[in-house]
Protein backbone atom coordinates (compact mmCIF):
# COMPACT_ATOMS: atom_id res chain seq x y z
CA UNK A 1 0.00 0.00 0.00
CA UNK A 2 1.45 3.15 -0.98
CA UNK A 3 2.22 5.61 1.80
CA UNK A 4 0.06 8.83 0.53
CA UNK A 5 -2.88 5.75 0.71
CA UNK A 6 -1.95 5.08 4.54
CA UNK A 7 -1.71 8.88 5.58
CA UNK A 8 -5.33 8.96 3.73
CA UNK A 9 -6.52 5.88 5.96
CA UNK A 10 -5.05 7.57 9.42
CA UNK A 11 -6.37 10.52 8.96
CA UNK A 12 -9.69 9.26 7.92
CA UNK A 13 -9.84 6.99 10.91
CA UNK A 14 -8.86 9.38 13.08
CA UNK A 15 -11.03 12.18 12.16
CA UNK A 16 -13.73 9.53 12.72
CA UNK A 17 -12.42 9.01 16.80
CA UNK A 18 -12.71 12.67 17.14
CA UNK A 19 -15.81 13.39 15.78
CA UNK A 20 -16.66 10.28 17.81
CA UNK A 21 -15.51 12.08 20.55
CA UNK A 22 -17.14 15.08 20.60
CA UNK A 23 -20.23 13.78 20.00
CA UNK A 24 -20.22 11.85 23.11
CA UNK A 25 -19.24 14.89 25.21
CA UNK A 26 -15.88 13.07 25.68
CA UNK A 27 -14.02 16.12 24.24
CA UNK A 28 -16.47 18.93 25.23
CA UNK A 29 -16.19 22.15 22.68
CA UNK A 30 -14.90 25.06 24.34
CA UNK A 31 -17.49 26.75 22.62
CA UNK A 32 -20.81 25.23 22.06
CA UNK A 33 -22.64 28.51 21.02
CA UNK A 34 -22.15 27.01 17.60
CA UNK A 35 -21.86 23.27 17.64
CA UNK A 36 -21.60 22.43 14.05
CA UNK A 37 -19.11 24.94 13.01
CA UNK A 38 -17.09 24.38 16.35
CA UNK A 39 -17.10 20.73 16.22
CA UNK A 40 -15.93 20.97 12.64
CA UNK A 41 -13.12 23.22 13.93
CA UNK A 42 -12.02 21.34 16.56
CA UNK A 43 -11.91 18.54 14.16
CA UNK A 44 -9.77 20.25 11.46
CA UNK A 45 -7.32 21.51 14.44
CA UNK A 46 -6.69 18.05 16.05
CA UNK A 47 -6.33 16.28 12.32
CA UNK A 48 -3.68 19.14 11.38
CA UNK A 49 -2.21 18.44 14.77
CA UNK A 50 -2.48 14.71 14.97
CA UNK A 51 -0.81 15.24 10.99
CA UNK A 52 2.23 16.71 12.91
CA UNK A 53 3.16 14.05 15.75
CA UNK A 54 6.26 11.25 14.71
CA UNK A 55 7.37 8.13 16.29
CA UNK A 56 11.52 8.91 17.67
CA UNK A 57 13.73 5.85 17.95
CA UNK A 58 16.85 5.65 19.46
CA UNK A 59 20.02 3.79 20.50
CA UNK A 60 22.54 5.27 22.75
CA UNK A 61 26.30 4.79 22.13
CA UNK A 62 28.01 1.83 23.80
CA UNK A 63 28.65 2.32 27.49
CA UNK A 64 26.21 5.22 27.94
CA UNK A 65 25.76 5.82 31.53
CA UNK A 66 21.90 6.27 31.00
CA UNK A 67 21.39 2.94 29.81
CA UNK A 68 21.66 1.79 32.87
CA UNK A 69 18.12 3.60 33.62
CA UNK A 70 16.80 3.95 30.62
CA UNK A 71 18.40 1.40 28.74
CA UNK A 72 20.07 1.49 25.21
CA UNK A 73 17.39 1.17 23.14
CA UNK A 74 14.26 3.64 23.31
CA UNK A 75 11.13 4.66 21.49
CA UNK A 76 9.18 7.56 22.61
CA UNK A 77 7.24 10.67 20.09
CA UNK A 78 7.65 14.19 19.06
CA UNK A 79 6.13 16.67 17.16
CA UNK A 80 7.19 18.99 14.86
CA UNK A 81 7.28 22.39 15.37
CA UNK A 82 9.83 24.34 12.84
CA UNK A 83 9.38 24.74 8.89
CA UNK A 84 12.72 22.61 8.59
CA UNK A 85 11.19 19.80 10.12
CA UNK A 86 12.25 20.56 14.01
CA UNK A 87 11.05 17.81 16.04
CA UNK A 88 10.29 18.68 19.82
CA UNK A 89 10.70 15.59 22.08
CA UNK A 90 11.51 14.60 25.89
CA UNK A 91 14.90 15.12 26.38
CA UNK A 92 15.73 11.84 27.97
CA UNK A 93 14.85 9.72 24.84
CA UNK A 94 18.03 11.07 22.88
CA UNK A 95 20.62 11.19 26.00
CA UNK A 96 23.79 10.05 24.65
CA UNK A 97 22.04 9.00 21.48
CA UNK A 98 24.40 7.41 18.79
CA UNK A 99 21.59 6.74 16.20
CA UNK A 100 18.17 8.44 15.73
CA UNK A 101 15.03 8.09 13.53
CA UNK A 102 11.98 9.66 12.64
CA UNK A 103 8.91 7.27 12.19
CA UNK A 104 6.09 8.97 10.14
CA UNK A 105 2.41 8.52 10.18
CA UNK A 106 2.83 7.10 6.68
CA UNK A 107 5.50 4.61 8.90
CA UNK A 108 8.20 6.12 6.63
CA UNK A 109 11.50 5.80 8.33
CA UNK A 110 13.93 9.16 8.38
CA UNK A 111 17.82 9.66 9.57
CA UNK A 112 17.81 12.68 12.43
CA UNK A 113 20.48 14.75 14.54
CA UNK A 114 20.54 15.96 17.86
CA UNK A 115 19.63 19.59 17.92
CA UNK A 116 19.72 20.39 21.87
CA UNK A 117 19.25 18.75 25.11
CA UNK A 118 18.26 20.85 28.07
CA UNK A 119 18.80 19.65 31.29
CA UNK A 120 16.38 22.40 33.13
CA UNK A 121 13.37 21.85 31.28
CA UNK A 122 14.05 18.45 30.19
CA UNK A 123 13.45 18.96 26.24
CA UNK A 124 15.04 17.86 23.52
CA UNK A 125 15.20 18.83 20.19
CA UNK A 126 15.71 16.52 16.93
CA UNK A 127 15.71 17.51 13.32
CA UNK A 128 15.36 15.59 9.94
CA UNK A 129 18.43 14.53 7.83
CA UNK A 130 15.52 14.29 4.87
CA UNK A 131 12.47 16.21 4.36
CA UNK A 132 9.72 15.88 6.02
CA UNK A 133 7.13 16.43 2.80
CA UNK A 134 3.77 17.42 4.06
CA UNK A 135 3.64 17.79 7.15
CA UNK A 136 3.51 21.25 8.87
CA UNK A 137 4.40 22.44 11.97
CA UNK A 138 2.21 22.76 14.90
CA UNK A 139 1.73 26.15 17.08
CA UNK A 140 2.73 26.34 20.23
CA UNK A 141 -0.26 26.95 22.86
CA UNK A 142 0.09 27.96 26.66
CA UNK A 143 -1.52 26.03 29.57
CA UNK A 144 -1.77 29.43 31.30
CA UNK A 145 -5.53 29.32 30.48
CA UNK A 146 -5.68 25.68 30.89
CA UNK A 147 -8.56 24.56 33.76
CA UNK A 148 -9.32 21.42 35.39
CA UNK A 149 -11.62 19.34 34.06
CA UNK A 150 -10.46 20.96 30.33
CA UNK A 151 -10.74 18.10 27.35
CA UNK A 152 -6.73 17.75 25.65
CA UNK A 153 -5.78 14.94 23.03
CA UNK A 154 -2.84 13.30 23.72
CA UNK A 155 -1.35 11.80 20.88
CA UNK A 156 1.30 9.01 20.23
CA UNK A 157 3.86 8.63 17.15
CA UNK A 158 5.59 5.43 15.54
CA UNK A 159 4.47 1.98 14.88
CA UNK A 160 1.80 1.57 17.67
CA UNK A 161 0.57 5.41 17.14
CA UNK A 162 -2.69 6.62 18.14
CA UNK A 163 -4.34 9.36 20.08
CA UNK A 164 -5.73 9.52 23.96
CA UNK A 165 -8.48 11.88 24.70
CA UNK A 166 -7.76 13.11 28.36
CA UNK A 167 -8.71 15.81 30.59
CA UNK A 168 -6.62 18.68 32.65
CA UNK A 169 -6.56 17.82 36.54
CA UNK A 170 -3.65 20.36 37.79
CA UNK A 171 -1.14 22.31 36.97
CA UNK A 172 1.89 23.07 39.46
CA UNK A 173 5.47 23.16 40.46
CA UNK A 174 7.12 19.74 40.43
CA UNK A 175 10.59 18.07 41.41
CA UNK A 176 11.72 14.69 40.00
CA UNK A 177 14.01 12.24 42.08
CA UNK A 178 16.70 13.09 39.43
CA UNK A 179 18.07 16.81 40.53
CA UNK A 180 15.23 18.20 38.33
CA UNK A 181 12.69 20.60 39.14
CA UNK A 182 10.48 23.17 36.99
CA UNK A 183 7.80 25.73 38.28
CA UNK A 184 4.96 24.93 36.25
CA UNK A 185 4.25 21.20 34.91
CA UNK A 186 0.52 20.36 33.55
CA UNK A 187 -1.15 16.94 34.90
CA UNK A 188 -3.95 15.17 32.97
CA UNK A 189 -5.76 11.65 33.74
CA UNK A 190 -6.65 9.54 32.75
CA UNK A 191 -3.05 8.38 31.45
CA UNK A 192 -1.67 7.46 28.23
CA UNK A 193 0.38 4.45 27.45
CA UNK A 194 3.89 4.81 26.19
CA UNK A 195 4.16 9.37 27.01
CA UNK A 196 8.10 9.64 26.62
CA UNK A 197 7.80 12.54 24.66
CA UNK A 198 3.62 12.50 23.36
CA UNK A 199 2.79 15.85 22.61
CA UNK A 200 -0.58 17.07 24.20
CA UNK A 201 -2.79 19.69 22.21
CA UNK A 202 -5.97 21.63 22.91
CA UNK A 203 -9.18 22.02 20.92
CA UNK A 204 -7.20 24.68 18.52
CA UNK A 205 -4.80 22.11 17.78
CA UNK A 206 -2.04 23.98 19.66
CA UNK A 207 0.34 22.43 21.15
CA UNK A 208 0.77 22.43 24.75
CA UNK A 209 3.41 19.96 25.77
CA UNK A 210 5.40 16.67 25.73
CA UNK A 211 5.08 13.64 27.78
CA UNK A 212 7.50 12.47 30.62
CA UNK A 213 6.04 10.44 33.39
CA UNK A 214 3.20 8.52 34.67
CA UNK A 215 2.32 9.21 37.82
CA UNK A 216 0.43 8.42 40.70
CA UNK A 217 -1.02 10.88 42.27
CA UNK A 218 -2.20 13.63 39.34
CA UNK A 219 -3.77 15.50 41.49
CA UNK A 220 -1.68 16.52 43.98
CA UNK A 221 -3.99 15.51 46.79
CA UNK A 222 -2.04 12.96 48.44
CA UNK A 223 -4.78 10.36 46.62
CA UNK A 224 -4.35 7.79 43.99
CA UNK A 225 -5.01 9.45 40.21
CA UNK A 226 -3.38 7.91 38.05
CA UNK A 227 -2.12 10.10 35.22
CA UNK A 228 0.44 11.77 33.18
CA UNK A 229 2.99 14.76 33.52
CA UNK A 230 3.76 16.73 30.81
CA UNK A 231 6.14 19.87 30.45
CA UNK A 232 4.91 22.48 28.76
CA UNK A 233 5.93 24.62 26.11
CA UNK A 234 5.35 27.66 28.29
CA UNK A 235 9.00 27.00 29.26
CA UNK A 236 10.11 26.32 25.55
CA UNK A 237 9.37 29.76 24.26
CA UNK A 238 12.02 32.01 26.37
CA UNK A 239 14.62 29.01 25.29
CA UNK A 240 13.87 28.20 21.56
CA UNK A 241 16.49 30.19 19.68
CA UNK A 242 19.44 29.25 22.26
CA UNK A 243 18.72 26.21 22.26
CA UNK A 244 19.04 25.66 18.32
CA UNK A 245 22.07 27.84 18.40
CA UNK A 246 23.65 26.34 21.36
CA UNK A 247 22.46 23.08 22.31
CA UNK A 248 21.85 23.88 25.53
CA UNK A 249 20.21 26.52 27.62
CA UNK A 250 22.29 28.57 30.10
CA UNK A 251 19.74 27.56 33.53
CA UNK A 252 20.98 24.15 32.66
CA UNK A 253 24.83 24.66 33.41
CA UNK A 254 24.50 23.87 37.01
CA UNK A 255 25.60 21.74 39.83
CA UNK A 256 24.72 18.12 39.60
CA UNK A 257 25.39 15.63 42.76
CA UNK A 258 24.64 12.43 41.70
CA UNK A 259 21.62 11.19 44.04
CA UNK A 260 18.36 9.63 43.64
CA UNK A 261 15.73 11.62 46.28
CA UNK A 262 12.51 11.44 47.90
CA UNK A 263 10.41 13.91 49.96
CA UNK A 264 9.21 12.13 52.73
CA UNK A 265 7.44 13.84 55.88
CA UNK A 266 9.43 17.19 55.83
CA UNK A 267 12.37 15.35 55.14
CA UNK A 268 14.62 14.63 51.58
CA UNK A 269 16.21 11.16 51.73
CA UNK A 270 18.53 10.00 49.41
CA UNK A 271 17.41 7.10 47.81
CA UNK A 272 20.29 5.93 45.16
CA UNK A 273 23.73 7.17 44.78
CA UNK A 274 25.05 7.08 41.50
CA UNK A 275 28.44 5.63 40.80
CA UNK A 276 31.50 7.49 40.05
CA UNK A 277 29.20 10.56 40.97
CA UNK A 278 30.24 13.51 43.50
CA UNK A 279 28.08 12.43 45.50
CA UNK A 280 29.64 8.89 45.84
CA UNK A 281 32.90 10.69 46.11
CA UNK A 282 31.83 12.50 49.07
CA UNK A 283 30.48 9.92 51.34
CA UNK A 284 26.78 10.34 50.24
CA UNK A 285 24.80 6.95 51.14
CA UNK A 286 21.42 5.50 50.58
CA UNK A 287 19.43 6.31 53.43
CA UNK A 288 20.82 9.53 53.79
CA UNK A 289 18.83 12.96 55.40
CA UNK A 290 20.03 15.89 53.93
CA UNK A 291 19.23 18.47 56.51
CA UNK A 292 20.77 21.29 54.95
CA UNK A 293 22.97 22.60 51.85
CA UNK A 294 25.82 25.41 53.21
CA UNK A 295 24.06 25.74 57.04
CA UNK A 296 20.90 26.07 55.29
CA UNK A 297 18.23 23.90 56.22
CA UNK A 298 16.09 22.26 53.47
CA UNK A 299 12.69 20.26 53.92
CA UNK A 300 11.33 19.68 50.04
CA UNK A 301 13.04 18.51 47.20
CA UNK A 302 12.22 22.27 45.74
CA UNK A 303 14.38 23.52 48.58
CA UNK A 304 17.05 21.13 48.38
CA UNK A 305 17.83 21.39 44.81
CA UNK A 306 17.28 25.28 44.29
CA UNK A 307 19.94 25.45 47.21
CA UNK A 308 22.65 23.91 45.68
CA UNK A 309 21.70 25.74 42.59
CA UNK A 310 22.28 28.89 43.82
CA UNK A 311 25.83 28.83 43.01
CA UNK A 312 28.41 31.10 40.92
CA UNK A 313 29.80 28.04 38.79
CA UNK A 314 28.36 24.23 38.82
CA UNK A 315 31.55 22.72 39.93
CA UNK A 316 32.02 25.17 43.07
CA UNK A 317 32.36 22.93 46.26
CA UNK A 318 28.94 22.62 48.80
CA UNK A 319 28.56 21.29 51.88
CA UNK A 320 25.96 18.95 52.98
CA UNK A 321 24.64 18.33 56.68
CA UNK A 322 23.43 15.02 56.34
CA UNK A 323 21.91 12.41 58.98
CA UNK A 324 23.48 9.00 58.21
CA UNK A 325 22.12 6.30 60.52
CA UNK A 326 22.24 8.21 64.18
CA UNK A 327 25.32 10.64 63.62
CA UNK A 328 24.73 14.26 61.74
CA UNK A 329 27.72 14.64 59.87
CA UNK A 330 28.94 17.37 57.31
CA UNK A 331 30.39 16.38 54.45
CA UNK A 332 32.02 18.51 51.34
CA UNK A 333 31.10 17.44 47.79
CA UNK A 334 32.19 18.81 44.87
CA UNK A 335 29.37 18.81 42.19
CA UNK A 336 29.99 18.99 38.35
CA UNK A 337 28.45 20.12 34.76
CA UNK A 338 26.03 16.90 34.37
CA UNK A 339 26.44 17.31 30.26
CA UNK A 340 30.55 16.58 31.02
CA UNK A 341 29.51 13.50 32.45
CA UNK A 342 27.59 11.92 29.35
CA UNK A 343 28.51 11.52 25.86
CA UNK A 344 27.13 14.12 23.44
CA UNK A 345 24.90 13.06 20.57
CA UNK A 346 26.16 14.08 17.37
CA UNK A 347 25.28 17.83 16.60
CA UNK A 348 24.90 18.95 20.13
Amino acid sequence: MSSARLVMLARIGFRCCVAAALVLGALPLADAATPGSQQQAAIDALTRAHAAVVGVEVSATPGARSAETLGRQRSGSGVVIGPDGLVLTIGYLMLEAENIQIVTLDKRTVPARAVAYDLATGFGLIRPLLPLRGIAPVPLGSIADMKTGDAVMAAIGGEDGGVGLTQVVDKRPFSGYWEYHIESALFTSPPIGNHSGAPVFNQRGELLGVGSLFVGDASGQGRPLPGNMFVPVDLLKPILAELQQNGISRQSRRPWLGLTSSEQSGRVRVVRVNRESPAEAGGMRAGDVVLEVDGAKVATLEEFYKKLWDRAAPDAEVRLTVLQGADVRTLTLKPVDRMSTMARPAGI
